[in-house]
């Protein structure tokens, strides 16, 4: 019986790099658990609890990949990428990462920072001369509003790790937050330019440098990139990142030979049901859309986004492609935040367009020292982590809905998905 086990695993394992190149995606090497340090029986537990979730009403549908020492050693799909029509969930299906977007934009800007186009302690106004001017929103003493003067430039520095003033609309719910609302700054309609051109006539929710506070930073950024490059931004993804890398399904929209890939998105409904969500967030990603949104515009696989996270595990290269330098990586993925600006998570700090672990037990269990991650408003999830040579993928496509206490809430992928692979590692 366990020489049967092992030839199953084995099997399993190859299957996963034929999987991937069957559907056109060139995929890592596939290896058995055990050759990298970690339990085939227990590492099972991953997939096991993601279809519990799915089997309970939860999830609609989920893909989850694992890679150690640069060897894929868990693929699984479970569930629907589309429930109404009863399509199964695929390894190769399609996903909004909308915020997974931000750190590819990251990459971008650092490797024009590798070419010498800006430096760090730069002013945004360098490179955005329609932001030289912004002032702070404040109030009176009367509770009346004020426009102050910042207290210095913000630098690109503050810009790449949200602590620049801006804030985003819809993830907080201050004065400046509805004025960008009412400005519509995302509309998927507005170039870059336009996006610009609306941002220069708002104030900034802080002071540079006063706070950490989630914000349209890096759609700021992709016009930076932009501008720098002389290329659109969509393109310059695709010549310097997309096509190196072998990222064949990421790009802002999904063209129609493709579209049959791409998984719904849901949310719940009153009744804790899952329903498709409809609304702004989730447009007609079948149409190239006017935004090349940095911040939260892409759409992508687990396989072309492992191939991006392999590429930053492996100090800038992959597959004899380099796009940065060990150090750019090392730089990205270090806290620039003083210890006396807390973000999202206790024992979290960030880098450049990346949250990273600054106390390991505070942010709730072991991650290797150094992990470094970031998520989506579709579910998405993946984590870098540097110390176990380890990195894990996972994509939804749900958001909260009315319905979302009915439900039991949306599951805590990146906690779950956590327990279940590090139990697994024995090495």
């Amino acid at each position: 019986m366990r020489a049967l086990r092992i030839l199953l695993s084995l099997s399993a394992a190859a299957t996963l790099g034929f999987a991937a190149a069957a559907a056109g995606q060139p995929g890592l090497p596939a290896a058995k658990p055990e050759s990298v340090g970690m339990s085939s029986e227990r590492l099972a537990r991953l997939d096991a609890g993601m279809r519990n979730l799915v089997d309970e009403g939860r999830l609609a549908g989920v893909v989850t990949m694992v890679a150690r020492h640069g060897k894929v050693v868990e693929f699984e799909a479970a569930g629907k990428r589309d429930i109404a029509a009863n399509l199964p969930m695929q390894k190769d299906s399609i996903f909004r990462i909308y915020s997974m977007s931000k750190p590819v934009t990251g990459v971008a800007m650092m490797m024009l920072f590798e070419e010498g186009k800006w430096q760090l302690n730069d002013s945004v106004a360098m490179y955005v001369p329609e932001l030289a001017h912004l002032k702070v929103y404040g109030t009176d003493a009367g509770g009346n509003m004020v426009l102050n003067e910042p207290a210095h430039p913000m630098t690109m520095r503050e810009l790449m790790s949200h602590t620049a003033g801006f804030t985003y609309g819809y993830f907080s719910n201050t004065p400046v937050d509805k004025l960008q609302r009412e400005a519509d700054l995302l509309n998927i309609d507005n170039t870059l330019d336009e996006f610009i051109k609306r941002v220069a006539k708002l104030p900034l929710n802080s002071q540079p440098g006063a706070e950490w506070h989630y914000s349209v930073a890096v759609d700021i950024q992709g016009y930076i990139v932009q501008k720098l490059s002389g290329m659109p931004f969509e393109e310059f993804l695709s010549k310097r990142i997309f096509k190196p890398l072998n990222m064949v399904d990421t790009g802002f929209y999904v063209p129609p030979e493709k579209l049959k890939r791409f998984a719904e998105f849901y949310d719940y409904d009153k009744d804790g049901k899952l329903q498709v969500l409809h609304g702004s967030l989730n447009h007609d990603f079948s149409k190239k859309p006017a935004l090349s949104s940095g911040g939260g515009g892409l759409v992508s696989t687990a396989t072309d986004y492992m191939r991006f996270c392999q590429m930053l595990l492996n100090g800038g290269q992959l597959g004899g492609v380099r796009l940065l330098s060990p150090l750019t990586v090392e730089m990205m993925r270090t806290n620039v935040l003083a210890p006396s600006m807390p973000i999202l998570a206790p024992g979290a700090g960030f880098g450049l367009d990346f949250a990273v672990l600054t106390d390991v037990m505070a942010a709730g269990g072991y991650y290797g020292k150094g992990t470094y991650w970031w998520g989506g408003a579709a579910g998405t999830w993946f984590w870098i982590d540097p110390t176990d040579d380890l990195i894990v993928i996972g994509m939804i496509q749900q958001a909260a809905g009315t319905g979302a206490a009915a439900a039991g809430g949306v599951p805590d992928m990146r906690g779950l998905s956590h327990a279940y692979t590090y139990q697994a590692i024995l090495d």
